[in-house]
Parts: C-alpha cells; structure tokens; sequence
C-alpha cells in the first residue's frame, strides 16, 4: 500500500509542480504531511540536505521520503514517479515546439504564470525562514539565529563587493555549518 501511496502522492506534486523545485515544496509538504509521513520538523530537514546535496531538490526530496517510508523500492517509485510528468510534457513539448512557441496565447499564459511562480517561491521561503529562526524553547525570534544570518549576508556582501561576483553557493554553506557549529555547539 505505501508503495501506491508514494507513486500517487509524487505523481500529483510531479504534474503540479509549475516553477521548479522551490515551487515543489509547498507541494511536496502537503503530500508528505497529509498521508503523515513526516513531521515538520522532518521536512525542514529533508529541505536543507536536499539543498545541500547534488541534484534537483524536488527529486531529492522524493527520494529521501520514498526511502524513510518505503525502502530502496520506496525511493525507486517516488523519484520515478515525480520525474514521469516532466519527463512525458518534455517529449510532448518538444514534438510541437515550433507550433506552441509562436502561438500568441502560450505566450500569453507563459507570461501571466511567471509572477506566480514567483511569488510561490516568495512566500515558500519567507516561511521557512520565519521557522529557522524561530527558538523552540520561546516561540521567539532566536537572536543567535538572527545574529548568524546577519554574518551570513555580511560575508556574502563583502565577498560581492571585494570579487564583483557572488560567494559559490558551495562556500557559502560551508561558512555557514562552521558558524553553526561554532554557535550552537
């Protein structure tokens, strides 16, 4: 039955997701939360490895809860089965690429899906950041977490500034496992 349960639920995320992984999320935390899989505090830190570790987020995502519920057989069906739809519109795309790119109102509905896609991603990330800095303990802002965030984007700035380009992300999440480690100890 979990088996079922992983290959439906990722399927809906897969057709739904319209932005990215980013815009997943909100999804795949439905999924996960209405057939109770995890917790918060599980999907938050499912978020962070899947960001941290290589590959598509969504996919990681998928696969990291189709394997707590379902194993290896678990992870195999919920990856495929996120991946299907993109895969499957991908190939439709592509046989009428040329009719649908030149047509007016695909490229009118293009244009009014973008700022939504934005503003999803928006509100996702401004959720999890109300949660990352919240303390367990007080159900307050975490002035520790405030004050790691506040180096965060120092470091990133003076980096920019000094470089005339960004801080890989790569670097910049290893600054930041260092200053939390040494935070947090």
């Amino acid at each position: 039955m979990i088996y079922w349960q992983l290959f439906w639920g990722f399927l809906q995320v897969g057709c739904l997701a319209f932005g990215g992984a980013y815009a997943a999320i909100p999804f795949i935390r439905d999924i996960v939360l209405a057939y109770g899989w995890l917790d918060e505090e599980a999907i938050s830190q499912i978020i962070a490895i899947s960001e941290s570790t290589p590959g598509p987020i969504m996919i990681n995502m998928a696969t990291y809860v189709g394997q707590s519920q379902g194993g290896c057989w678990g992870a195999v069906i919920a990856t495929v089965s996120v991946v299907i739809p993109s895969f499957l519109v991908t190939i439709i795309i592509m046989a009428l690429l040329r009719s649908l790119i030149s047509n007016r109102w695909v490229r009118v509905c293009l244009s009014g899906l973008m700022p939504c896609i934005a503003g999803i991603i928006m509100a996702t990330g401004l959720v999890m950041l109300n949660k990352a800095l919240i303390c367990k303990d007080t159900d307050s802002w975490c002035g520790a977490k405030l004050s790691l965030m506040a180096v965060l984007i120092i470091i990133e700035v003076a980096y920019y500034k000094y470089k005339h380009t960004p801080l890989s992300p790569i670097a910049l999440i290893i600054i930041a496992a260092l200053l939390g480690a040494v935070t947090f100890r």
